[in-house]
């Protein structure tokens, strides 16, 4: 119901509805210099939100409206590192827009917001950021808490950060993995990426049950949760457990790891004694320290696991084989990860096909 009074010399619309608890509340406003234009505007808004609740809504800020929305559609549907990535765009949020409204987001506002986040970031940081709030603010849209999306045709910029070398070469690899020390955790973490392809997570959540000296191979089935410090998990995907074979070699290396360090049953082989376990940016940092003693150009640790799989592409190992190796959840994944290296042993095989030819047409 709408109803209409003269405040002073200004007019004003009140108009009476139910909120989603079935309470009655009111939405009044004012300043209208004639009553025709409070009726107007009284009747812009009813059509504008049917659901009047979702006008009273719209003057909550973004930020709460945010954090309402990770609690409600995604604290008990993703994972808690997962969850906590999100609650991370909420501070991230907070810091760009405060407390500005959601009625008050335009497509400039949001990409100011953006470009100033992105001074800082790498793009796929950004984009990443970019995905989470458009994704609560098309929740928005949904409701009609707001009228139009302010995420749409949004710019993606970034920094960019450096470039390094993707992966060793052969003799570098050899190389590494011939200096390294069975003694030392860091070293171990290092020549296991190096020989397995295995994610970091993977590694660190490694215990003594996990390796199979007699049948050599390493079974994947957890992982350990560094950064976050919440104990092992579950694997990246269903395709991640795995059985990895392993060599005699690295058998020994192994054998002799554990016997120096006598790691704990059934907690992480690599956990130093005072309970810690490398987070990412320790292992990079160390396996840069090593490729600097070695004169070997630098990689990232996760450059560890493509140069894994490039060498035994390389070396005529199927990429079926190697997809499973890597614990990829389909061999389309490995493709296009490693499609340089495809496209270049496709050019070597046609190459072999032509020399094939010419002899048995001789």
């Amino acid at each position: 119901m709408v109803s209409y009074r003269k405040r002073g010399k200004v007019w004003q619309y009140e108009i009476s509805y139910k909120d989603q608890f079935g309470k009655y509340k009111k939405l009044r406003k004012s300043g209208f210099e004639h009553k025709s234009d409070a009726v107007l505007a009284a009747s812009q808004m009813q059509l504008e939100y049917p659901n009047l609740s979702s006008a009273k809504s719209n003057e909550e800020s973004l930020v709460n409206y945010y954090h309402r929305w990770i609690n409600v559609f995604k604290k008990n549907n993703v994972t808690p590192i997962t969850f906590n990535k999100y609650e991370n765009t909420g501070k991230h949020i907070y810091e760009i827009f405060g407390n500005l409204k959601l009625k008050e987001i335009t497509k400039l506002r949001y990409q100011e917001g953006l470009n100033y986040f992105a001074r800082n970031h790498a793009k796929r940081t950004v984009s990443c950021f970019h995905k989470q709030v458009r994704a609560c603010l098309l929740e928005a849209l949904d409701e009609r808490i707001i009228l139009s999306d302010p995420t749409r045709k949004a710019v993606i910029t970034g920094v960019e950060r450096p470039k390094t070398n993707k992966v060793l070469s052969y003799e570098n690899w050899s190389k590494l993995i011939s200096n390294l020390n069975p003694r030392r955790i860091d070293d171990t973490i290092i020549y296991v990426a190096a020989v397995t392809g295995m994610r970091y997570g993977e590694i660190v959540g490694l215990t003594t049950d996990d390796i199979d000296f007699n049948n050599r191979y390493i079974n994947v089935t957890k992982t350990w949760d560094y950064k976050y410090k919440t104990g092992f998990m579950r694997t990246k995907t269903k395709s991640s457990i795995r059985k990895i074979a392993i060599d005699r070699n690295t058998v020994t290396y192994l054998n002799t790891f554990i016997q120096s360090n006598s790691p704990k049953q059934h907690m992480p082989i690599f956990m130093y004694k005072r309970q810690h376990v490398m987070v990412s940016a320790e292992i990079n940092k160390a396996l840069t320290y090593k490729l600097d003693d070695l004169n070997i150009p630098r990689i990232t640790f996760h450059g560890l696991r493509h140069t894994h799989a490039s060498i035994l592409l390389y070396k005529g190992v199927s990429i079926l084989s190697v997809s499973r190796r890597l614990g990829h959840s389909n061999i389309t994944t490995t493709q296009s990860t490693y499609l340089h290296i495809i496209r270049e042993l496709q050019s070597q095989d046609q190459n072999k096909i032509v020399s094939i030819l010419n002899m048995a047409t001789k």
